[in-house]
């Protein structure tokens, strides 16, 4: 295998012994790099790079740089038990792409065997775009999707080639800037990973089996790809399909509430894997950086210059990507735009035929010009919990939040550890931030069907008693009458979420609106021990009826570091034909058994390990009286019969 290795030369590399990076916390560490990225301010910012693993690590699952061009035949299959090739395929693999400054990544490309052309589908993300270090057979179950639901093509969280090439649509895997056999370092979005987008997005139009017309699809990574490149404003990127994606990754993941979170981003980043480079540092920068600064400003993705046609689907529960769903639907700018809000999980949701079909009929009107009628889609389908056997799926609606919301206020009660629609005298309660169980609990009893759908805000006066600071969590659930909590689905957790430490707890007027509190992120006011501040704590949106007798249940605890929800990703053992891409299903071949082990680090010494919260000895809530603390909730009417 021949792999070309980059030169890192001085002039690129910043690499000291010992520099103190402006505005960070601590000396840098001298067996990390630092190099100078672009941002969208216009200035270079100095970030950190760790190792990123080799591509010969097990965990990563690399199959091998193996340049050529091959017809995969309908029928054959990628491995045992996959969905057999509904069509014949011509595949070019490790298809070179050259970036405006000289860089070379390399694609595979799925495409139609009948030299015409056709419109393409952008699937992008570092994570491999052969088998790679994140796999669906990584998750527990595939999370409900079926084996021979896909072709086994597909990159993780895209779209599966086999089934858009039947239909007569390229797709497009590239491995970006650094991963695997690409060159260069890998990259966390952000300005020089969007203009990389552009360039490929053109790439695409430019070919010879092209038709001009280029949409992008996938969940998470993807998905977030999709919101930073679209904002590009390639000219032949002509629609796309961000399915779950966060829009603003210093407010929505990195640092939510003002709370650095590096656990989540640990374990991604620990199966990348580069050939020639490094890898973006985005755990170490969050710990480094917990202020908005021209590096986070650079992670929130310029949804406003979004024009072109989107389908945008989002759902309650994912703890990264839920915020930035439904974020990225209202802040484009395209006059073409729907909403598609389900209740299961992204890849579930994804890979589902009915869905599948729904987005087919969603590109072939824009890609292919086909006048199929999606533009009578309701510009909003919105999915609502109940829990009981009676969900809401896909009712029609024109906008989110929903016109006819009326906010109400629940105000706490701490004397009696209840919500209620009138402010109760003065009371206090407290916690050990520190004990067994750091947490304080509300409920309120609806007397009447009630749907709650929408964002929440806590309104809490709060104080640390013995500290400086407190890092807070909030959680809405629902409970039966009978008292049993109904906060579990097939797919996880059903509950709305907010945190907030409080020294960031100031916000910025322009943004924030009575439901929506939008924090500054500039700094932190550090708190005297004892004093009694307002706290506004924005709660993700939530879709949820509740039945006469039951019961919301609001909590409020102190934050605890907990372990990163993310699959055992490289565990897996997959085999793959080593002498051709498909073979006949049925038949036995030869075969190279990649994965089984999901403890690789690159550096184990450059692992990010969480950072500490700010929460020590007691926390002392006030209800009642002066101290108006209660929760904002969304309550939704009966929708009106509209006009024939």
């Amino acid at each position: 295998m021949y792999l070309k290795k980059m030169a890192l030369t001085a002039s690129v590399l910043c690499s000291l012994s010992m520099f103190m990076v402006v505005g960070s916390t601590q000396a840098f560490d001298p067996d990390e790099t630092v190099l100078p990225t672009k941002t969208y301010s216009g200035k270079d910012f100095p970030v950190y790079y760790r190792k990123a693993l080799p591509v010969t690590a097990t965990r990563v699952r690399y199959t091998g740089f193996h340049p050529g061009t091959s017809v995969l035949k309908a029928g054959t299959v990628r491995f045992d038990g996959a969905m057999p090739l509904p069509a014949d395929i011509l595949m070019e693999r490790d298809v070179p792409i050259k970036l405006r400054d000289g860089t070379i990544i390399y694609a595979d490309v799925f495409r139609p065997a009948d030299g015409a052309k056709h419109p393409a589908l952008l699937c992008i993300s570092p994570y491999g775009k052969e088998v790679g270090g994140q796999h669906i057979d990584d998750v527990p179950g595939r999370v409900g999707v079926p084996k021979a639901a896909t072709s086994g093509l597909e990159r993780f969280e895209g779209a599966d080639p086999a089934y858009w090439v039947s239909k007569g649509y390229a797709v497009v895997n590239p491995d970006t800037r650094g991963a695997y056999a690409s060159e260069g370092n890998i990259n966390y979005w952000g300005r020089q990973y969007a203009e990389d987008g552009y360039d490929i997005v053109e790439w695409i139009a430019k070919q010879k089996w092209s038709n001009e017309k280029v949409g992008m699809s996938g969940n998470s990574w993807l998905a977030v790809s999709q919101w930073f490149i679209a904002a590009e404003q390639p000219p032949h990127l002509a629609a796309i399909a961000p399915w779950e994606g966060f829009s603003d990754h210093y407010r929505e993941a990195g640092t939510r509430g003002g709370i650095p979170e590096t656990a989540f981003t640990e374990r991604i980043a620990e199966t990348f894997a580069s050939a020639h480079g490094l890898l973006e540092d985005q755990p170490r920068m969050i710990a480094q950086y917990p202020f908005l600064n021209d590096y986070w400003m650079d992670k929130q993705a310029r949804l406003s210059r979004i024009k072109i046609p989107a389908y945008v689907v989002a759902s309650y529960t994912n703890p990264v990507h839920t915020h930035g769903s439904f974020a990225g639907f209202r802040e484009i700018a395209s006059k073409d735009k729907w909403l598609r809000v389900h209740l299961t999980q992204e890849w579930n949701d994804y890979y589902k035929p009915e869905n599948v079909a729904d987005l087919t009929k969603f590109f072939d009107h824009y890609l292919k010009g086909e006048k199929n009628g999606w533009e009578k889609t309701p510009k909003v389908r919105l999915s609502v919990y109940e829990m009981e056997g009676h969900d809401v799926i896909n009712r029609p609606e024109k906008e989110f939040p929903l016109a006819r919301t009326q906010y109400k206020r629940l105000y706490l009660d701490a004397a009696h550890d209840t919500l209620q629609l009138q402010k109760p005298a003065a009371a206090r309660l407290s916690y050990d931030s520190e004990g067994a169980k750091p947490e304080a609990v509300f409920t309120y009893k609806f007397d009447k069907d009630t749907e709650l759908t929408g964002y929440m805000k806590l309104h809490l006066w709060a104080a640390a008693a013995d500290n400086d600071d407190m890092d807070l969590k909030v959680k809405v659930e629902k409970i039966a009458a009978d008292g049993t909590p109904l906060n579990q689905n097939a797919f996880g957790s059903v509950a709305a979420t907010g945190q907030l430490r409080a020294s960031c707890r100031a916000l910025d007027p322009k943004k924030s609106t009575e439901a929506e509190p939008f924090l500054l992120g500039t700094g932190e006011q550090k708190l005297q021990k004892g004093q009694i501040v307002p706290l506004d704590i924005g709660i993700w949106p939530m879709g949820i009826i509740y039945h006469k007798g039951e019961s919301l249940r609001l909590t409020v605890g102190a934050y605890r570091q907990e372990k990163a929800d993310v699959p055992p990703f490289g565990s897996t053992k997959i085999a793959v034909p080593t002498e051709s891409y498909t073979y006949p299903a049925g038949s036995t071949v030869k075969k190279e058994v990649l994965g089984g082990d999901c403890s690789e680090a690159a550096d184990p010494a450059q692992v990010v390990k969480p950072v500490p919260t700010h929460n020590k000895g007691r926390h002392v809530l006030y209800t009642g009286g002066e101290y108006d603390s209660y929760l904002l909730v969304p309550v939704v009417s009966a929708k009106e019969k509209e006009a024939k």
